[in-house]
């Protein structure tokens, strides 16, 4: 059983910066697929950025060049540097492991963007 636990959020003033992690436990962290979603008041649950167990990246292209994911797989952790904030990224941000066939999600931290 995988168990995340994300931190980080709060309240920002746009063009304000925050860095979120995602503690992970359970599982052999170097093995899973992460990710990073969010969900706005509203709307429906959304993929923010995305990082393949060798690395790789992918983004949503409302955040690409303002957000960058990454993983310490020393720590069991991970990342995600949140720059350029803008009102419309206010919501709650989950962490999501996908690990030998199972998918997992943290509760998730809210962030809120204020104009």
């Amino acid at each position: 059983q995988v168990h995340l636990v994300e931190s980080g959020g709060g309240l920002v003033q746009a063009e304000g910066s925050l860095r979120l992690s995602c503690a992970a436990s359970g599982s052999i962290f170097s093995a899973n697929s992460m990710a990073w979603h969010r969900q706005a008041p509203g709307k429906e649950r959304e993929l923010v950025a995305g990082i393949s167990m060798g690395g790789n990246t992918n983004y949503a292209d409302s955040v690409k060049g303002r957000f960058t994911i990454s993983r310490d797989n020393a720590k069991n952790t991970l990342y995600l540097q949140m720059n350029s904030l803008k009102p419309e990224d206010t919501a709650v941000y989950y962490c999501r492991s996908y690990y030998r066939g199972g998918l997992y999600w943290g509760k998730g931290t809210q962030v809120t963007v204020s104009s």
